[in-house]
Order: structure tokens, then sequence, then C-alpha cells
């Protein structure tokens, strides 16, 4: 089996970092792969020297249709017998259609859950021979736009387990980010943008500090790891409400695996989201999560096994877990051994390449026995 994969992002984390362990996981069982990505693209740089082949082929976004001709010549040059599209970014239209050119079968991994409008869903993915989902709402979300149930398939993240699970010293943590022992100290994990919910957070937050929950300086720090366009505003946002003593921006951290195994708990308020990668981190550290009952969050959070769910942008119920686990360790015990747990079973790299390699097969099998009839 010969696979051409297509990974547009230019960062290493998120989307492309769940290609990797893929990629890495099917070299192990002896498949054949090509990468098509962008020049400079981190998941590029991290391939270069090993066994998959790197193609680089430039990429300007949805609107750059010379890319349908670029990425068409490159499957003719490699003779795949199928082609992976992962990223959305240029790739979930123009490399359908690429593919298409060349008569090869393809597959589109979605991993978001935003809604489309029911026409344009139907034509999008009805180039694909499957749709991987990595979450059940994503895939209820095509189901409802009328997508064929037949080319839905999920086959959820994965999570490098034992790197979320050898954290750097408690002393080089509260020195790193400037603390003082004995407070309960909260993460989030997101861009910087609207949909992650940071606004509804603040509102939880004035409210506990309204009431008293959270005293100035004490109780309560929350680090905001992530960048994005909403800085500045978030920040203007945190100071007007008067919430500086209790939130730190902290920026985008690339050894975050350092780091999350000693937060108390991770908050992610996010109004809509595919699955979250960063709660599945954070329950493979043994961290307890407060995510929204909303999009495949509640297939990474269960409520009351590995942390609590509120509804999206319901800043009194946020504030209310928010207040239960500050004043409970033992729950964030509990919920922190059950993530582990729960993360070990479900979320493995091996589950999700065997869930992969499992949809390639199908569509394999299909095709030829297609060619014979």
């Amino acid at each position: 089996m010969k696979l051409l994969h297509v990974e547009t992002g230019m960062h290493l984390y998120g989307g492309a970092q769940q290609v990797a362990y893929l990629l890495d996981g099917l070299a192990r069982r002896g498949i054949d792969n090509v990468l098509v990505c962008p020049p400079g693209a981190a998941i590029g740089r991290h391939f270069s020297g090993t066994a998959i082949k790197v193609v680089e082929v430039p990429c300007k976004g949805d609107l750059d249709l010379g890319f349908v001709g670029r990425l068409h010549r490159t499957i003719a040059a490699e003779r795949p017998d199928l082609v992976h599209l992962h990223s959305r970014r240029g790739a979930d239209v123009l490399g359908g259609l690429a593919a298409g050119r060349g008569k090869v079968p393809a597959v589109l991994s979605r991993r978001v859950d935003n809604p489309e409008n029911g026409l344009w869903a139907r034509f999008k993915y009805g180039r694909y021979a499957r749709v991987i989902c990595i979450s059940e709402g994503i895939a209820e979300v095509l189901r409802r736009e009328g997508v064929d149930e037949s080319r839905i398939r999920v086959v959820r993240s994965a999570v490098d387990a034992p790197a979320w699970r050898q954290p750097a010293s408690r002393a080089c943590f509260l020195e790193t980010f400037g603390l003082t022992d004995g407070g309960v100290v909260a993460g989030v994990v997101a861009q910087l943008i609207e949909r992650k919910g940071h606004r509804v957070l603040w509102q939880a937050l004035q409210q506990l500090r309204t009431r008293g929950r959270i005293r100035d300086g004490a109780d309560l720090t929350v680090l905001c790891f992530g960048q994005g366009p909403l800085r500045e505003a978030l920040e203007q946002d945190a100071i007007a409400m008067d919430l500086q003593a209790h939130v730190r921006f902290v920026g985008f951290r690339d050894d975050l695996a350092r780091w999350l195994g000693h937060l108390d708990m991770l908050i992610h308020p996010a109004l809509m989201e595919g699955l979250g990668v960063s709660l599945l981190q954070a329950a493979s550290a043994g961290v307890p999560v407060i995510a929204s009952r909303a999009g495949g969050m509640p297939e990474a959070v269960r409520d009351g096994l590995n942390g609590l769910l509120c509804e999206p942008g319901d800043a009194a119920a946020l504030a209310a877990a928010i207040d239960r686990l500050l004043t409970d360790a033992d729950l964030r015990r509990r919920l922190g051994a059950g993530g582990r747990d729960l993360i070990d079973r479900e979320f493995s790299i091996d589950a999700m390449v065997a869930g992969n390699l499992g949809v390639y097969r199908e569509i394999l099998v299909a095709a030829a026995g297609d060619a014979i009839g």
C-alpha cells in the first residue's frame, strides 16, 4: 500500500501533529508514505531524513487554483494507491479536485465542527471515498448537512500519553511562571480567538471575585497559553474587569508537556470544538478538565469521570464548576486519575493509526472489487 498525505499547515501542532503521529505509526506497519506539504512547513522538517518521503508543493490557501495542477502532477509522479487530505487550508476542496483528476481514491480528515451550507457540503464531501471525522460530534454535523452516511467514518484523535507524564520539577514550574506555592493554578490552552470562549471565562472569574470566592493575589491563578489576534483585546478586557491579579498571558509554548501536569485544572470554555487536543493532553497528564458541552468535547471530557461539563457560553455554570474544583482537592485527584485511564483506553496513537488504516483498506478493497466487476 502506498499513501500520499497532504498537510498544508505550517506549524507542527493541532492537526499537523496528528498527521505526524499517523505517519510514524503507518511507517512502523510497513506502509509506504509520501508527505506533501508547503516549503518550510514544520512537518516537512520533522520528517526530513526519515523513511517518509517529503515533497514540497506550494499552497497559498483556498483560492490558490494552481494548487490543483501542482498536486495533480505530484500524484501522477508518485502513483499512490490512495490520497489522504488532512488540512482544510487549500486542501479540502482543491486537493479533492486534484485527486479526482488523477483518478485516485481520496480520503479527507475533518477536524472542525463548524456548520456548512448543505448543498456545498454534499458537493465538497462527495469528492471523497470517505470523510474521517475526529469525533462523533463532527460526524453529526455532516449528517445534518445531508452528507451520505456511507461516506462518514469516525476515528478519534490521539495523544502521546507518556510524553505528558514527565513534567519538570514543581520548583521549576513555579519559578518559570512567577508563582508561589499554595494557590490553585488553572490553565487555558487555546488560540486567542473568539470561539475559544476566553470572554466567558472572564465573566465567570468576575462572578467568583464578586462573591468573594477568589481574592486578589490569592486562591486562583489562570495561565493562558496560546497566541492569536485577540490577545490585546482580551488583555484589555481582563484589566477592565479587574482580573489582572488572576489572569496571566504566557504565550505559545512548544514545551507545554513540561508544565501541563502541574496545573490543578484545565479550563476550556470553547463555544465550538471538533474534539480538543489540549483536553486529551491534560487528561493524559492527570489534570481534571472543565469544558463546554459542545462539538466533540463531551467525547474527550466525560462529566464526572475526568472533568466537568458546562453549557457553552454559560458563565454562571462555568463559575460553579471552577468553584467546585477550587474547593475540592479530592475531586481534582479523582478526576485526574479518571483522565489517565480514559486516554489509555480510547485515545492511544495505536488505536488512531489502526482506525485510519482500516478506512484505507476498506476503500482499496472496494476499489479492487469495482475493477474486477
